[in-house]
């Protein structure tokens, strides 16, 4: 891989901003012509006694009817990791389709948003989707931005 990392992967919003007590599921991202993704989550507040996981999930169908656990991908988030960022890396999963799983205590208000960086993609370069956008800038001098 020479050049920008932007050449060579997808970023997609898995979920916007909010915060609440119930479970959030992600965008269903189709996977095909790529062979892994990065889910990262970013918390705002956490309630302390909050109860608050994320998981990744996979099936065959686009419409997420048939969304499974992806075994070992559970991660319990403390009610002391305000503003933190985490992660679940999937490389070739077995389905088609996958989404970010946030699993919440109905109790406490948590605060969340994601994305997905799709990697390893057949054809190169990558086009972005819709809503995301960005600067590629080669050995820039220092000065005003």
């Amino acid at each position: 891989m020479t050049g920008y990392l932007s050449d060579y992967c997808k970023i997609t919003t898995a979920l916007d901003y909010a915060e609440a007590n119930t479970d959030r599921e992600g965008a269903t991202l189709d996977m095909q012509g790529f062979d892994g993704v990065l889910m990262i989550v970013k918390t705002a507040a956490i309630h302390n006694s909050a109860t608050y996981k994320i998981k990744a999930q996979q099936g065959a169908l686009a419409n997420a009817t048939d969304m499974a656990d992806l075994e070992g991908t559970g991660q319990t988030i403390a009610g002391s990791a305000d503003n933190g960022v985490f992660f679940i890396d999937v490389f070739q999963p077995r389905e088609r389709y996958v989404r970010l799983f946030v699993d919440k205590d109905t109790t406490n208000n948590c605060a969340e948003s994601a994305v997905y960086v799709q990697y390893k993609a057949r054809f190169e370069p990558v086009t972005q989707p819709a809503g995301v956008s960005g600067e590629q800038h080669l050995s820039p001098a220092e000065g005003t931005a």
